[in-house]
């Protein structure tokens, strides 16, 4: 199957470079989770230089190097930290530690990159947002299912030339195969991985502030629950929540780890958009039982019906933003404020959801 392992789904996109070698040097760390492979692509695409990499584990030192050669192996994170030359550090730790990493690396006077979630806990967020304040450094989250996704990437630019008028409502659906026998011990532990709504929901709620234009946005109402995974009750295989923003749009998405196993790819991940002209719906990762092409945008309005299949055409100008952004001060990939926002909102769906009391 394409992509069927979602854990070390890793796009490759076109190459934009911002930047000379060496220019723009990146340590990366905390090898827990696959992401960090896609991390890394879009940084060298947009032309940073992956000078190092440490991790304690050396397989997983070793499976990245095989995956990015000329990379160093560090021997200690401080020796990253050292480093004059380094300007980020990329990181995919386990989630409840992406936070305290993350506040080592901007005390060190780096900018910092983490996976999704980067956060398991709003004292966690409290902490980071005065350490930011405190340094002046910069602590991105790898919100890929919007910025590793061209078709979603498209769809930000038609809503802002305006093709579908102002956003009103958006739809997010977010299943994941779960891959039970490959994941790691973390990944089942509440405390360790914070919950569905926190982890993978938290993509879903950066994309609609993004999409809607909302700087703010309230929980409504969320839930959760373990379905069909007894053997580990700390799991949640499933979450829904509903938020309203600040300018009224609306916002209902589900999350879950029951992407069957005849799925080409590892979930049909999809987001639906109303604007008071037009709709948009994305079909991010596969056409179910039309094609293995991903990154599908059917785009309707007065004018009529248009279908889209973008995959190497649009790019992922998120990564070549975010080293600009760095070197110059300015916030034209994402404000910290919009990272923070994010991260507090799925963190408190994720502390407000109704547990549903399941009967097998």
């Amino acid at each position: 199957m394409a992509n069927s392992d979602g854990m070390n789904y890793a796009p490759k996109g076109k190459v934009n470079l911002v930047v000379e070698p060496g220019e723009f040097n990146v340590g990366v760390t905390a090898l827990d989770h696959g992401h960090i492979n896609g991390m890394s692509n879009g940084l060298i695409e947009a032309g940073a230089t992956i000078k190092y990499v440490y991790d304690p584990d050396p397989a997983k030192v070793a499976a990245y190097v095989e995956a990015f050669p000329q990379v160093t192996v560090a021997e200690s994170l401080d020796q990253i930290l050292a480093d004059d030359s380094i300007h980020m550090v990329a990181a995919a730790a386990v989630p409840n530690l992406r936070s305290a990493l993350g506040n080592k690396v901007m005390r060190a006077g780096k900018d910092y990159f983490t996976d999704k979630t980067g956060f398991t806990s709003l004292e966690q967020l409290a902490e980071t947002k005065r350490v930011a304040a405190e340094t002046g450094r910069r602590y991105f989250v790898y919100f890929s299912e919007r910025l590793h996704v061209e078709a979603a990437v498209l769809a930000g630019q038609l809503i802002d030339e305006g093709k579908i008028g102002r956003v009103i409502q958006v739809t997010g659906f977010g299943p994941h195969r779960l891959d039970k026998d490959i994941r790691p011990d973390w990944f089942f532990k509440k405390e360790q991985y914070g919950g569905i709504l926190a982890d993978i929901g938290s993509h879903q709620i950066e994309q609609f502030l993004y999409y809607t234009g909302n700087a703010d946005a309230k929980v409504i109402a969320s839930k959760v629950a373990n379905y069909n995974n007894e053997a580990t009750p700390e799991l949640e295989d499933y979450g829904d929540a509903t938020l309203i923003g600040d300018n009224g749009a609306t916002f209902f998405f589900k999350v879950d780890w029951f992407t069957p196993d005849g799925l080409r790819t590892w979930g049909d991940g999809r987001t639906f958009i109303t604007g008071t002209e037009g709709t948009i719906e994305l079909r991010k990762y596969i056409n179910v039982a039309e094609s293995e092409e991903k990154d599908h945008v059917f785009l309707v309005t007065k004018d009529g019906e248009e279908h889209f299949q973008v995959t190497g055409q649009i790019g992922f100008p998120f990564f070549g933003e975010m080293i600009l952004d760095c070197l110059n001060g300015t916030e034209n990939a994402m404000t910290q404020e919009h990272i923070f926002k994010a991260q507090e909102l799925c963190l408190l769906a994720q502390d407000q959801a109704q547990v549903i009391d399941v009967v097998k």
